[in-house]
């Protein structure tokens, strides 16, 4: 019995050991790595979680080099542990539309007239996320804006590579305009939306259905700092907010190049924006301008950067995150002028807010009736924490009732 009871302590102390290492690791990784401006609310509670997020990553990496599990399928097991209850207020059933998984929230209030349908796409950089991590979020949406939501849980990569999570959000979105009376909604009255890369699938499905004339057309689409183009990686915010938690400037490169199946390695020349022919830079730089952005983005500092000599095989390697179903900021101005109203939210300090400004500006040259919102204390990923108690960041509810809003007067 002593044996045992030495062996178990000794077990425990080995572990605590391990654990003390890696959030040593991990204070000393985020403190080197990252940098938080002065302006920023709450810095240490996002550097918390940074450090949660760290160390999440080590124990996935050191599982995949033991045999144990991949990486990704840890980290999403830690993501959809926390699974919040519906609220009472709502029904949620998990169904297929068109062979793709979704859940459906409705209220379970009668309601005299249809409802409007939202159609959501969650984050993850198209290979973490889920319908269960996303659940607050989609709880409160269909909640107070009294909505039918659909949360789709398209397929991940590296699983399965692209095109097939878009593909999955436009089946899906197809079949609820098509079956949306037996819902009890309008089909005139559905809004696509998501943030991160659900942002861009929400992007890439409004720009797929404008030449759709055998259905109603979308009402609205609610993007949350999405990424639009893979030009230009040094754009102002990206300069600013290259070392801001929780998405790095060198985090965006690698895991676009592992979502799309490509060497990591790459990163570098996709940083440099080697991999853009001189035809595209011809075509598309200007769109992809920093005279684009307003002045004020770039009072934090921003010295432009050219883009490096293009690398033929370069752009043979990566020649499909230049396409529009990638690069959505890169659709035929007859797509751009069709798209429904918009909801755009971009953040101060995430590296991909000045994409947003972007599209922004594309959307508004044609005519597009825009609503932009500009999260000031906001970073990437702020909308997962408008409700986690101690997690809690001001910026998340304030982000979050801007859709509400948004949503409530369409």
């Amino acid at each position: 019995m002593e044996l045992l009871l030495g062996l178990l302590l000794g077990v425990i102390g080995v572990i605590g050991i391990l654990f003390l290492l890696l959030l040593s690791f991990a204070i000393y990784y985020d403190l080197s790595r990252s940098k938080i401006p002065s302006g920023f609310d709450s810095p240490l509670k996002l550097r918390v979680i940074h450090c949660l997020l760290i160390m999440a990553v080590i124990v996935g990496k050191c599982l995949e080099l033991l045999g144990v599990c991949r990486q990704v399928a840890f980290l999403r097991f830690l993501m959809d542990i926390w699974n919040p209850r519906v609220d009472p207020s709502l029904s949620a059933k998990d169904l297929h539309f068109d062979g793709v998984p979704v859940r459906v929230y409705q209220p379970k209030a009668p309601s005299a007239a249809p409802r409007k349908g939202f159609v959501f796409f969650h984050g993850g950089a198209g290979m973490l996320g889920s319908i269960a991590l996303y659940q607050d979020v989609c709880s409160k949406i269909a909640k107070e804006t009294d909505s039918v939501l659909v949360s789709v849980g398209y397929r991940l990569s590296p699983d399965y590579l692209p095109p097939a999570q878009y593909m999955d959000c436009l089946a899906a979105t197809i079949h609820f305009i098509q079956n949306a009376a037996s819902h009890g909604v309008d089909p005139f009255k559905i809004i696509v939306g998501g943030d991160s890369a659900g942002s861009s699938y929400a992007t890439v499905v409004a720009q797929k259905l404008v030449e759709r004339s055998d259905l109603p057309k979308l009402r609205a689409q609610v993007l949350i700092y999405g990424a639009t183009q893979a030009m230009d990686l040094n754009l102002p915010s990206y300069q600013q907010n290259g070392s801001v938690p929780i998405l790095f400037q060198e985090t965006v490169a690698y895991f676009g190049l592992r979502y799309i199946g490509k060497d990591p390695s790459l990163a570098g020349q996709l940083l440099k924006g080697s991999h853009v022919p001189d035809s595209m830079r011809l075509k598309y730089g200007k769109w992809v301008s920093p005279d684009n952005i307003p002045e004020r983005f770039k009072a934090r500092g921003y010295k432009q950067v050219p883009l490096a000599p293009y690398e033929p095989e370069v752009y043979r390697q990566l020649s499909e995150i230049l396409a529009a179903d990638f690069s959505c900021l890169f659709a035929e101005d007859s797509v751009i002028e069709k798209l429904p109203e918009t909801l755009i939210v971009s953040c101060e300090y995430d590296v991909l807010r000045d994409d947003a400004l972007l599209y922004k500006k594309r959307l508004e040259d044609h005519g597009v009736e825009v609503s932009w919102f500009h999260v000031e204390k906001g970073f990437h990923g702020v909308l997962n924490l408008f409700d986690k108690g101690l997690f809690t960041f001001p910026a998340g509810v304030e982000l979050m009732d801007r859709i509400v809003e948004f949503v409530k007067n369409l």
